[in-house]
This record gives C-alpha cells, sequence and structure tokens, in this order.
C-alpha cells in the first residue's frame, strides 16, 4: 500500500518538475523537492523499490534544476 502512495506522489510530482524546467519556472521546484521527499519516505517503508526509485529521479532532477538556476528561478 505505501509503494502505491509513494507512487502517486511521484506520478504528480514528475510533470511538476518537467514544467519546472522550463526557464523562469525553475520555482516549482519549491514545491517538486518537498514532494519528492514524502515520497522517497514512503518508498522506503514499503518492500517495493520502484515509488522510491522514481521519486528518487524527480528528486534529483529537481534538485540539480534549482542549483544550475542559482537557487532563485
Amino acid at each position: 500500500m505505501l509503494n502505491i502512495l509513494s507512487l502517486v506522489v511521484g506520478i504528480v510530482a514528475f510533470p511538476v518538475m518537467m514544467i519546472g524546467l522550463i526557464p523562469l519556472l525553475g520555482w516549482l521546484n519549491y514545491l517538486v523537492i518537498p514532494m519528492a521527499i514524502l515520497g522517497v519516505t514512503l518508498g522506503a517503508l514499503s518492500d517495493s523499490k520502484v515509488g522510491r526509485n522514481l521519486n528518487i529521479v524527480v528528486l534529483i532532477v529537481g534538485g540539480v534544476r534549482l542549483w544550475m538556476g542559482g537557487f532563485l528561478l
């Protein structure tokens, strides 16, 4: 059950992260990172690794995008 919740969080966070890759919309990653951390936490508590891995990818890409934008945009 926790893996399904983790996947749902990851599926919601992924499109928001993709929109956040557009220039001047990088601030959306400030919303994505807490959602991905929640998904990683739920995925870590479950037996399966799929939801956790999806959220880790979203977390890394969102974090790198914020870092490249100087944590502003």
